[in-house]
């Protein structure tokens, strides 16, 4: 699971392995395959460095996520 910020500054928890697409116009919004939109403060190369770490960490756990 990645954190990321709401526009409102509420933390939010998301499911990497739902994001679809990730667009930046110019607020970033994440789309989830169940349809859901999340538009957050995070830039989309910050929400794809999270995404990664995540896959990282979970792939080798002695990867530590930053």
């Amino acid at each position: 699971m990645i954190t990321v910020t709401r526009l409102n500054n509420t933390p939010i928890v998301v499911n990497p392995d739902l994001i679809v697409f990730i667009e930046e116009t110019p607020d970033t919004i994440i789309t989830l395959s169940n349809g859901e939109k999340i538009t957050v403060q995070e830039s989309v190369s910050e929400v794809i460095k999270r995404v990664t770490d995540y896959r990282r960490c979970i792939f080798n756990p002695s990867i530590p996520i930053e």
